[in-house]
């Protein structure tokens, strides 16, 4: 009897570890792709759709791992699932009520200045940057003309 206790004992703690493992694997290629992402890129996949994948994709398979094996739902009552899809409805919905407001610049009675002053110096930059090599190829090609 001891021994089928130890056994299955050693397999628990054999399945936790193992799915442990898995874990650790799915950190380090969350970590990994948005570094070899701009590295690999596809014509169908670009390099902040691989990111995107590598950041939600395996935080999700990690999230279901961490949620079917460490928290034993199986064995919850049933009105835990009904609650636990009741809250991630209330959160999207949420989401889908404050994200018109949060995602623009201005609304009817705020701004976001940092965001209007981080966009005007990126096109200030980018005009820039555009100006100089227009400048540099009109300068070379009034020297060849010369």
């Amino acid at each position: 009897m001891a021994d089928h206790q130890d056994h299955a004992e050693d397999h628990g703690r054999g399945h936790y570890v193992r799915i442990w493992s898995i874990l650790l694997v799915l950190l380090f290629l969350s970590i990994l792709g948005p570094i070899v992402a701009p590295h690999v890129e596809f014509w169908f996949l670009k390099a902040w759709m691989i990111t995107l994948m590598t950041a939600f994709g395996i935080a999700l398979v990690k999230a279901y791992l961490v949620a079917a094996n460490f928290m034993h739902l199986n064995i919850e009552k049933r009105y835990i699932s009904y609650l636990l899809a009741t809250m991630l409805t209330l959160m999207l919905l949420f989401f889908a009520g404050v994200a018109p407001d949060v995602m623009k610049h201005q609304g009817q009675n705020w701004e976001n200045v940092a965001a209007k002053s981080e966009i005007e110096r990126g096109l200030a930059e980018e005009a820039a940057r555009a100006h100089g090599e227009h400048g540099e190829h009109g300068g070379e090609h009034h020297d060849a003309a010369h």
